[in-house]
C-alpha cells in the first residue's frame, strides 16, 4: 500500500470523509448534519475523480515510457 501513494490517499480520504460523515451524525443530529454530510461526500467524489485522473495521466505515462525502452532496444537490435 505504501509503494502506491495513490492508492495510499484514496483510502485515507475515503476513510477521513466516512469518518466525518459518522461524527456529524452523531454530534448534529441527521437534522442539522444533512447539510453538512453532503457537503463531505462531494469533497470526496472531487478527491475520488482527481485520484483517478491521476491515476490514468501515470499509466499513460508508464505506457510511454514503456513503449520508448521497447523502441531504444529494437534499434540496438537492428544496429547489431
Amino acid at each position: 500500500m505504501l509503494q502506491d501513494p495513490l492508492r495510499f490517499w484514496a483510502i485515507i480520504s475515503q476513510a477521513v470523509g466516512f469518518t466525518l460523515i459518522i461524527l456529524l451524525e452523531t454530534w448534529l443530529g441527521r437534522a442539522q448534519a444533512g447539510y453538512w454530510q453532503l457537503r463531505i461526500l462531494g469533497v470526496m467524489i472531487a478527491v475520488a475523480l482527481v485520484i483517478a485522473l491521476l491515476r490514468r495521466y501515470q499509466n499513460k505515462r508508464f505506457l510511454k515510457e514503456q513503449e520508448r525502452r521497447r523502441q531504444l532496444l529494437l534499434e540496438d537490435e537492428e544496429d547489431n
